[in-house]
């Protein structure tokens, strides 16, 4: 498939995500408000980096191979944590455009991290992967933490939200259920991400 093609595919899950049914659900269900989350971050923008990066891999920004991946991952860190603090999340499920700002903040930060993750500067194509995989590596890390603070957590984290819960779960096991989403969907995405471009660095052509 071509650049364009998974561009085209990336921008068009993107969409399905935010115009379908789950941005309504949000206000009463952490684990749909979740998998929206995951949905853009673990699904929609890899496959629309998987796109981009071959278009941007030579651009003179790139040439920073480590410091520029870090201080991505580390915005990348928090924005994500930051609109998991209970006022921030009680904002965007509250508010539409709170909701809108975090959905863009948090495709924008994942974005960046996919496309420096992949994007491979001719000739540093191994050093490259490796930077990227280390991207996608404490991305996974910070994601599989956080999702398991949530799940694992004795009382809720964001209570009120669970009036009308549209699956049927109490508050606790909506958020249990959020929790395993982020465990299952960003730890390991990423770190398989990770793992592939490990095994792209290393491998090597067998001798003839």
């Amino acid at each position: 498939m071509s650049p364009r093609l998974f561009t085209a595919l990336g921008i068009l899950l993107l969409l399905l995500a935010w115009a379908g049914p789950l941005p309504r659900l949000v206000p009463e269900s952490f684990a749909a408000h979740m998998a929206l989350h995951m949905g853009v971050v673990g699904i929609a923008v890899p496959i629309l980096a998987i796109g981009l990066a071959p278009m941007i891999a030579d651009h003179p920004w790139l040439r920073s191979q480590l410091a520029l991946p870090i201080a991505v991952s580390l915005l990348d860190l928090v924005i994500v944590w930051g609109w998991h603090t209970p006022a921030l999340h009680h904002a965007s499920r509250t508010s539409a455009w709170a909701l809108v700002y975090e959905q863009a903040s948090f495709a924008f930060a994942s974005l960046l991290v996919w496309v420096l993750a992949l994007a491979a500067p001719s000739g540093r194509r191994d050093s490259a992967a490796l930077a990227g995989a280390l991207t996608l590596f404490f991305t996974s890390m910070h994601m599989t933490l956080l999702g398991a603070l949530i799940s694992l957590a004795p009382r809720p984290i964001y209570p009120g939200h669970a009036h009308n819960n549209p699956f049927g779960l109490g508050e606790m096991a909506d958020q249990q259920v959020g929790g395993v989403i982020m465990l299952a969907i960003g730890g390991i995405i990423y770190l398989a991400g990770g793992l592939t471009l490990v095994g792209r660095a290393l491998k090597r052509p067998v001798p003839s």
